[in-house]
């Protein structure tokens, strides 16, 4: 029986076997399974308490069959003593190890023996809660530890039928529903049948948990790690890019004096252009190597929330071809922040994206939400595809049917991540895009303000 139990329970038992060692605390703060587990524990002792105090009642004067009361409450005392230890030892601990649910289970099954050697042996028909406990260690135990649970309740049976106990247990199967000993089997299979459902549910609900958790920091490491990759290369190219942008400004410089331009005031024009983008494109270099931590002799700079976003939004509609903008900065009273330079990428990003899925109008919402800033950037373009909203944030979702499309939007998620804030999309009616990002003030402060 024991076997099959394990091999049914076998998939809640491999989740549990990837990444609990034996004798290895699981942190709460990176996985609570193991404290969640023994608080399952923890409740069903509790219902074992309430349910053998009723049950001897019942036997004893319901059924006429004198128990040993004195030495039975003194093992209900014991377990609740123990239980009541393991409520207060576990309410705040941040760890659990499989020796610990190993212990735990002994002391049910050391308890339960007790109590049937008291009440009738290996005649009493609750003998066979036993193969909870076994089914309880197929799914919280490690291998070596859930064999040693079904050696454990063997040997407890055996001993039972070894040595009588003070009660003799009447039983006549013949008699059907009549015969106590019939209705005690009855009940010990509801009961067990009912446990088994509810615990190992949770329990199992509980793995399922702790592998989604896992498998989404996987994600974010990936994610993380492909950053890393992406900010070593832009920071290289940044370097590489920086002399021939030096250069380019001083041709450019020694044209604006040369006479085939200063007299056609067209070229003249030209140059200007030219000079803007290249002024442009020196910036966003910087902005790169800022994002790396080479500042280039510039530090990140104390200034305001609307000073932030005004300068932000003055700066993209004179760098870009913006045709319609709607800019409403509804923060309220103003609070001094840093002058993040991955930040103001973030924004510009997202804004980035949206100038590009709708050429005619952007717009840029700001306000204030008890201690967070919360930007809505808004667009009139078809939107995001279902798949895109599904899988929005991700590298390389894009529908812009370009190499490297996608990116963008990755990028800002992942500042708002490091931020400790949050960004998510949907599509407006009847056309058009939403990106919402919500920042929390604290991560923006400076560190003297927000010490004070």
């Amino acid at each position: 029986m024991a076997a099959v139990l394990q091999q049914f329970l076998s998939p809640f038992h491999s989740f549990l076997a990837l990444t609990m060692q034996p004798d290895q605390p699981l942190p709460a703060s990176r996985d609570g399974t193991g404290v969640k587990n023994m608080h399952q524990l923890i409740q069903l002792r509790w219902i074992a308490v309430i349910g053998q105090v009723a049950t001897i009642v019942f036997v004893h004067y319901g059924f006429g069959i004198a128990l040993p009361l004195m030495p039975m409450a003194i093992v209900l005392a014991c377990l609740a003593a123990f239980n009541l230890v393991s409520t207060l030892r576990w309410r705040k601990r941040e760890e659990v190890t499989n020796g610990a649910l190993f212990l735990a289970l002994l002391v049910d099954i050391l308890t339960l023996t007790a109590q049937l050697y008291l009440s009738g042996g290996a005649a009493n028909p609750f003998v066979f809660l036993y193969l909870l406990q076994v089914a309880l260690a197929c799914v919280l135990l490690r291998t070596w530890a859930s064999c040693a649970v079904v050696v454990v309740t063997t040997a407890c049976f055996i001993a039972l039928t070894a040595f009588a106990g003070p009660v003799v247990i009447p039983a006549d199967p013949t008699r059907g529903l009549r015969d106590p000993y019939v209705q005690g089997l009855l009940l010990c299979f509801a009961l067990n049948a009912t446990l088994l459902v509810v615990f190992i549910t949770r329990i199992g609900r509980n793995l399922r948990a702790r592998d989604q958790r896992l498998a989404d920091l996987r994600q974010r490491a990936a994610e993380e790690e492909h950053i890393v990759r992406m900010g070593l290369l832009a920071s290289g190219a940044a370097h590489e890019l920086g002399t021939p942008l030096a250069t380019l400004s001083v041709i450019l410089g020694d044209w604006r004096r040369m006479p085939p331009f200063t007299q056609q005031p067209e070229l003249l024009q030209e140059l200007d252009e030219m000079q803007t983008q290249l002024t442009r494109c020196k910036s966003i270099v910087t902005g790169i190597l800022l994002s790396a931590g080479e500042a280039r002799g510039e530090a990140p700079a104390i200034t305001t929330v609307t000073a932030f976003l005004d300068d932000l939004v003055e700066e993209w509609r004179t760098t870009r071809p913006v045709r319609g903008f709607d800019y409403e900065n509804g923060f309220g009273e103003d609070e001094p922040i840093i002058s993040d330079s991955g930040l103001k990428q973030m924004i510009c990003n997202v804004l980035d994206n949206a100038l590009e899925a709708s050429p005619g109008w952007v717009g840029l919402e700001s306000w204030r939400d008890e201690d967070r800033l919360v930007l809505r950037v808004s667009d009139a373009g078809p939107g995001f595809a279902p798949a895109m909203l599904s899988h929005f944030g991700k590298p390389y979702q894009s529908s812009k049917g370009r190499p490297g499309g996608g990116l963008g939007l990755f990028l800002a998620l992942n500042v708002a991540r490091q931020l400790g804030g949050s960004m998510v999309a949907r599509n407006r009616e009847p056309s058009g895009a939403v990106v919402t990002m919500s920042l929390p003030l604290a991560a923006l402060t400076p560190p003297e303000t927000s010490d004070e």
